[in-house]
């Protein structure tokens, strides 16, 4: 069951510490069974209840899932290997369309933004006990929200959108709760939920956003949280549009218990306008990040909640980082305040890509989704080898197994470094990738 590896130890804490190291190594590999409670206590010579100790902390980690009868495993993508572990290195030569990351050209320069930053800085320096909060940023980034019809409430800031949502989530569930979460959808989010212990429930994406039936179902059955990508969601671009925000408001109206924690990643690179769901559940979280639109090293994130979902989040960063860079802060504010990025231009320069993509797909007889955002998802009849063809071709794209639960298989190209002659090239080799010649063998 285990192969080579031995599982040792005499206590809960040193048996799962053994079982997490074994993981991050290889030892133990993903999907790998676990042996039962009672046959493993027996076999290191320990009550069996010592055992179910060490399981548990396992599955509160991310690390081990269990399936009633059919016993423990390692998780398909467990915390402490990441979803990297799915990643294709691509070849010399090759094109990198797996990264998801923007187009370097389309982002702005730092060094003035930061040199301002750092002047303001050398004024009053900032020092312990200082707001942790920049009031430009702030003031900024509110009058955007209003503007956008985003929910009145107090801001804070975040390192990212990842750290803002994994707060939220702290700040109010706890392990073994169930949380609503889009399928295909964000990888990282996908590992970060069971890495808290917390159980994803998968809700169907389409062009339009989360699915409303669905997403009642997922709530009907116990999710006391959803997450939602407003726009540019990723892997599959979708875009949540007036009439979808309203039917969803309307599944989150006969749930107002529900956590609803919203990403507007997009802000910046997206021409399509913001629906937001904000303000009809009790507790609520809007993140809107940075990283697309100036730079994934900027690792800031504008947080709008509810008051009791703000105080949370700033108490518990208060016992942790204690705040996020006011040097960051400051030179985002700049950043925003100097219109250092045309976001009008930025925005047409993706969907430019995205479109031509997808309509030379279309034109082939490939179906494609990617209304928003830097990425097209292409649904496929066999994910692996459709990665490894186009691999063969010189187009290293992502595995759709990184992003999804329960959906059907995929890949994802991301469209922000293609030039206009890329597009034929690239859609031939996605077309013969997807329907390969019954006569030709790979690999």
């Amino acid at each position: 069951m285990l192969g080579e590896y031995r599982i040792e130890g005499r206590g809960a804490a040193e048996i799962a510490a053994g079982v997490e190291r074994a993981v991050g190594t290889g030892e133990l590999q993903p999907g790998q069974h676990l042996p039962p409670m009672r046959e493993l206590a027996a076999c290191l010579g320990v009550n069996p209840n010592t055992v179910a100790a060490a399981y548990r902390t396992l599955r509160e980690r991310g690390v081990i899932e269990t399936a009633g009868r059919r016993g423990s495993r390692v998780r398909p993508r467990p915390a402490t290997t990441g979803r990297e572990q799915l990643r294709v290195e691509v070849p010399p030569g090759g094109r990198d369309l797996a990264g998801g990351n923007p187009d370097p050209r389309l982002l702005p320069r730092l060094a003035p933004a930061l040199a301002a930053a750092a002047e303001a800085g050398d004024r009053e320096p900032v020092l312990y006990g200082a707001d942790p909060v920049d009031p430009d940023l702030i003031r900024i980034a509110r009058a955007e929200l209003d503007a956008d019809g985003v929910a009145a409430g107090p801001l804070t800031v975040a390192s990212g959108s990842l750290d803002a949502v994994e707060r939220v989530l702290a700040a109010h569930l706890k392990p073994g709760d169930a949380v609503a979460v889009e399928d295909p959808g964000w990888g990282s989010t996908l590992d970060l939920i069971p890495a808290l212990g917390l159980r994803p429930v998968p809700v169907p994406v389409d062009d339009d956003g989360p699915c409303p039936d669905d997403l009642r179902r997922a709530l009907d059955s116990g999710a006391r949280a959803v997450i939602v990508t407003d726009r540019a969601q990723n892997p599959t671009g979708a875009c949540v549009t007036a009439s979808r925000a309203a039917a969803l408001r309307a599944v989150l109206r006969e749930h107002p218990q529900t956590l609803l924690i919203e990403d507007d990643h997009g802000h910046g690179i997206v021409d399509l306008p913001l629906h937001p769901l904000a303000g009809v559940t009790r507790h609520w979280a809007f993140v809107r990040s940075a990283a697309k639109a100036y730079g994934p090293d900027l690792r800031l994130a504008v947080l709008a909640g509810d008051p009791v979902t703000v105080d949370r989040v700033r108490g518990r960063q208060r016992l942790g980082p204690g705040w996020v860079s006011l040097l960051l802060q400051r030179a985002v504010a700049h950043l925003w305040t100097a219109g250092a990025v045309d976001r009008t231009a930025v925005a047409r320069s993706y969907r430019t890509r995205r479109d031509a993509l997808v309509t030379a797909l279309a034109a082939r007889g490939v179906a494609a989704h990617g209304r928003s955002g830097l990425n097209v998802w292409v649904p496929v009849p066999d994910e692996t080898g459709a990665v490894a063809r186009l691999l063969q071709s010189g187009w290293a794209v992502a595995p759709g197994a990184r992003f999804r639960l329960a959906s059907p298989p995929g890949i994802r190209i991301t469209v922000s470094t293609l030039a206009p002659e890329d597009i034929t090239p690239l859609a031939d080799a996605v077309a013969t990738a997807v329907r390969p010649s019954p006569d030709r063998v790979y690999g």
